[in-house]
């Protein structure tokens, strides 16, 4: 009897609280029901540079011979398969970007919009070159309805991301502020100048394809490029988990899966260059007379100088912060880089300045920005190594090679530039400062082309997903090449 009056109590109970107060009571006062575009921003800015970070430690130093696997070697052998931590990584830090930029239209906010709309194109940009035709047009649009977006063409997303980053430039002179930017602090104007600087970059990766002269000289005229190391774009992690530098705070074994290669070592003893005390740890550990030992890319199993203090905490050994060394930032382009664009551009004919200057100034940048001590090695400054080590100007394929040394950890695109070059030259042969791995290899001693697409497309995408990889025609989907690299 008694639980029969009880449940007739709760039905009058229940019946005398109306809907609105069923919610009222669902309502969690600790979660928030609106987000602002900065604190999205924030989201997007560290979740798809932490992504990169890590891919370069893993992925892309490796396939560009700036490190080497001593374990897990597959990136080095090429038995590549899919890279699901890039795609999902980047597209879930392009959702939040998506979100934010209708946030800031519907405040009105076009100063926001505009830095927002560079970090997509960054994204983008990395994505396309990663793996080819990708969603694009569509990408986001999951939100709303559409689960399985077309995979749109690189030639149509390289064209759309020139537009967007030109847009993006006139939309950060107007009003408005820039809220939860972790990378420039709400500088508009350092906003622009990465946009101007990036369009450089992609021209330079579809030169091959196009003519980009013309374009590639308007913006450089303008002068809103970097013109220095503070104007670049690399996040300055913060000193604690989980806001550190990706590989900071991992295990001791995962550094030891690592090492500087062969081929870098090589470069860099050849000119006596003080990069490899910051690159690398020394395997005596003494830095006023340090050895070196590289790693050759191909097999595992091999020991090798384990990475700079710049990338992680050894225990028992000295840290970057007792040397008075900055710790390693999230790199997505460099001053020095736009130097050897430039020079590039120079010895190519497409701007008149001086190859050499160019040159000159992206080795001293890199110098610069990675704290190097000459005295170790003899020198007594940056004039005195360039005169005298060898590295001085004579050829193009000096322009690659320090281009190469200087883009340790930035990003992806080690890999995206050793492809473009290894493609333009035909091979290993014409890269001497690259050799062609050793041991059993999976793919015919080849650099691959591209990554594969992730697993879960192939399940939830099907149609598109084997519609964009029939138009890679090579037997190996990883050999497929690209708009950007194709004959």
């Amino acid at each position: 009897m008694k639980n029969i009056k009880h449940f007739l109590y709760t039905i009058v109970l229940l019946s005398t609280v109306g809907c609105s107060d069923f919610e009222e009571l669902n309502l969690n006062p600790n979660e928030p029901t609106t987000v602002s575009s900065g604190v999205l921003f924030t989201s997007a800015i560290r979740t798809s540079i932490q992504t990169t970070s890590n891919e370069a430690f893993l992925l892309s130093n490796n396939a560009a011979q700036l490190t080497a696997k001593t374990l897990r070697a597959e990136v080095d052998f090429y038995g590549w398969n899919a890279f699901p931590t890039v795609w999902e990584g980047l597209y879930e830090s392009l959702t939040d970007i998506n979100n934010a930029i209708e946030i800031a239209q519907a405040d009105g906010n076009t100063k926001m919009e505009g830095a927002l709309m560079v970090m997509q194109a960054w994204i983008f940009s990395e994505l396309t070159n990663a793996y080819g035709d990708i969603p694009y047009s569509e990408a986001i649009d999951g939100l709303t309805a559409n689960f399985t977006p077309a995979y749109d063409t690189q030639e149509s997303i390289y064209t759309d991301l020139l537009s967007t980053l030109s847009q993006a430039t006139t939309k950060l002179s107007a009003a408005g502020s820039i809220e939860g930017d972790i990378l420039y602090q709400g500088d508009a104007t350092l906003w622009a100048k990465f946009a101007n600087s990036l369009q450089l970059r992609l021209l330079m990766y579809a030169s091959a394809k196009t003519n980009v002269a013309t374009q590639f000289a308007q913006i450089v005229s303008q002068g809103q490029i970097f013109s220095s190391n503070e104007e670049q774009a690399a996040l300055d992690f913060l000193s604690s988990f989980p806001n550190q530098f990706p590989t900071l705070p991992l295990k001791q074994g995962d550094f030891d899966a690592v090492a500087i290669s062969v081929s870098a070592v090589n470069a860099l003893q050849a000119n006596n260059d003080p990069r490899l005390s910051r690159y690398a740890r020394p395997d005596n550990l003494d830095f006023d007379n340090p050895t070196f030992t590289g790693v050759s890319n191909g097999v595992g199993g091999q020991t090798g100088s384990r990475l700079g203090l710049a990338y992680f905490d050894y225990p028992g050994q000295i840290t970057a912060a007792e040397k008075g060394l900055s710790y390693a930032e999230g790199i997505l382009m460099t001053y020095a880089e736009v130097e050897f664009l430039l020079a590039e551009a120079a010895a190519k004919g497409w701007i008149t300045s001086s190859v050499e200057t160019h040159y000159k100034q992206g080795i001293e940048a890199s110098h610069q920005y990675y704290e190097v001590d000459y005295t170790p090695n003899g020198w007594t400054n940056f004039e005195d190594f360039y005169q005298n080590s060898g590295v001085a100007y004579s050829a193009t394929l000096d322009i690659w090679e320090q281009k190469w040394l200087s883009m340790y950890f930035t990003a992806l695109d080690p890999y995206f530039e050793v492809r473009r070059w290894y493609s333009e030259v035909n091979g290993f042969d014409g890269l001497p400062f690259l050799n062609r791995p050793i041991g059993s290899n999976s793919n015919n001693y080849e650099l691959p082309m591209r990554f594969l697409y992730p697993g879960q497309e192939q399940s939830l995408n099907a149609e598109n997903y084997n519609e964009a990889n029939s138009r890679y025609s090579a037997p190996k989907l990883i050999n497929g090449k690209m708009w950007i690299v194709s004959d």
